[in-house]
């Protein structure tokens, strides 16, 4: 069950917010995690088990690292302490049974493809391997896993006390709002709003107002838009002009924002509608003057995740160029297996990791005093090029499509093609997407309000029609069957 679909926005959301909401305090969290069960049951059926047991380990770590079981024991280390050599252990624990289950489920069938391909060359394939190759992937994994894991990290450190209530912790695993696509909520972002939970109507209005905006993005932009970059990418290398491969490119930019960043919108706003907030997860990446900045931007709680967990325990940059080249190194490089277990994927993180490296690089440093316009350019040109990888699974069908960006197609650009894709009603959604994907729509908009704000009550009477429009649209959009692909659903 994803967001964008009529059994969820009219059957499956309906019921549970009504239900949540007349439900007595006490009864929330259990009826919220009985629901959050079932959304993932309802489209992974029993894979289920892998989260349940990732929950049940993780709550069990937590406990035993603060030696909770015992009465009256304090649930929250001090930070910066000095551990016991147990407490290492049950941390030891939670992150090799987290690595161990998203490798398994992720990587196998990738590691053994490989290692298929190997002994083929070396003529020995009778071994006949291939039937092992059968692993599926459950839905989400790379975001619960993550999401559980930091929470002992978090209790290891002395950052997050350690929760002795199972459904609570349930509950804060498998919250059906950012559960399948993000974002990355840690238990630090919520522990207090669990403790002290409160659902304020003001909150919960917004909720829905931040859900109907997340819709339309994924919709009615991202939807649109991957109907001609899923064309433009299907096509034979022999029939990609570099005018095609260009609006191809840029479609799939467009659509990967709006998609995700839609996805980000709905779960927030899923969020407010039971009473919590939700961190952040974009910040008009697209404005980006370099591929650090992009980082910061793009996909927040992934890129803070990686850097409080991986590259600042690796030594950050506190210790010297070449440390922190290496760190950045395996970043990235993890950051590319985490998306997907292939090797453009390993490809793509690495070569943002290249970027990192040569943006730091002290002989290089003086690119930033060009003019924000260069900048912004390189920035663009530099995450299309590597989007290409991203999106083309093999290496052989990227190369050619990066020739084609490059100049080298094979055909000349045909115009009357480019007219056949790029509609007028694809082109007006290119063109919208293009404009909010910067601040200026939204800077416009605040000008207005605080221009007219004498005339606020038909402003927010016109903001209302408008979001009533859009919801409106995007259910007849997905009443009517029309394309609704989910790009994350692999990770």
């Amino acid at each position: 069950m994803v967001f964008s679909s009529i059994i969820f926005i009219f059957f499956f959301l309906p019921v549970v917010l009504l239900a949540f909401h007349i439900l007595p305090d006490k009864l929330r969290f259990s009826f919220l995690l009985i629901s959050s069960l079932f959304f993932y049951f309802y489209g992974e059926s029993f894979l289920i088990w892998v989260m349940l047991t990732t929950t049940f380990i993780d709550y069990c770590c937590g406990i035993m690292i603060v030696n909770g079981f015992k009465k009256n024991q304090s649930l929250r280390l001090p930070e910066g302490g000095s551990r016991t050599k147990s407490q290492k252990i049950w941390l030891a624990v939670s992150i090799i049974s987290n690595l161990g289950l998203l490798g398994y489920f992720k990587y196998f069938n990738f590691f053994g493809e490989n290692i298929i391909r190997v002994l083929d060359n070396l003529g020995i394939s009778h071994l006949q391997l291939d039937g092992l190759i059968n692993v599926s992937l459950p839905l989400g994994i790379s975001f619960y896993t993550f999401q559980s894991m930091s929470y002992t990290i978090d209790v290891y450190r002395g950052h997050v006390s350690a929760n002795r209530n199972l459904v609570n912790f349930g509950t804060f695993v498998t919250m059906f709002p950012q559960l399948i696509a993000g974002p990355i909520v840690r238990y630090s972002d919520v522990e207090d709003q669990m403790k002290n939970h409160r659902i304020y109507t003001d909150d919960f209005v917004a909720g829905i107002k931040r859900f109907i905006t997340g819709l339309a993005k994924k919709v009615i932009i991202a939807n649109t838009l991957a109907q001609v970059a899923d064309h433009i990418f299907s096509l034979p290398s022999s029939e990609l002009s570099i005018g095609i491969a260009w609006i191809g490119i840029l479609s799939y930019t467009l659509q990967l924002y709006y998609d995700f960043s839609g996805y980000s919108c709905m779960a927030i706003g899923l969020g407010k509608m039971i009473g919590f907030r939700f961190p952040e997860n974009f910040n008009f990446p697209y404005i980006s003057r370099s591929i650090t900045e992009f980082w910061q931007r793009w996909h927040i709680t992934l890129s803070t995740w990686f850097r409080d967990y991986l590259y600042i325990p690796l030594g950050g940059s506190r210790k010297g160029d070449l440390i922190t080249y290496r760190n950045l190194f395996v970043v990235f490089v993890t950051c590319g297996l985490w998306h997907g277990a292939s090797w453009n994927y390993l490809i793509w993180g690495l070569s943002h990791g290249v970027f990192m490296i040569l943006e730091k690089v002290p002989a290089l440093q003086r690119l930033s005093r060009l003019p924000r316009f260069f900048q912004h350019i390189y920035m663009l040109l530099a995450f299309n090029l590597t989007l290409v990888i991203f999106r083309v699974e093999t290496i052989p069908g990227a190369i050619l499509f990066l020739k084609a960006l490059l100049g080298f197609a094979p055909i000349p650009t045909n115009w009357n093609t480019i007219r056949e894709l790029m509609q007028n009603n694809i082109l007006l959604i290119f063109v919208v997407a293009v404009l909010f994907s910067t601040p200026a729509a939204k800077n416009s908009i605040n000008y207005f309000k605080k221009t007219f704000s004498r005339y606020n009550y038909g402003l927010q009477l016109s903001y209302l029609l408008i979001l009533s429009a859009l919801f409106i649209l995007s259910a007849m959009s997905l009443a009517s069957g029309t394309y609704n692909p989910f790009i994350y659903f692999r990770f």
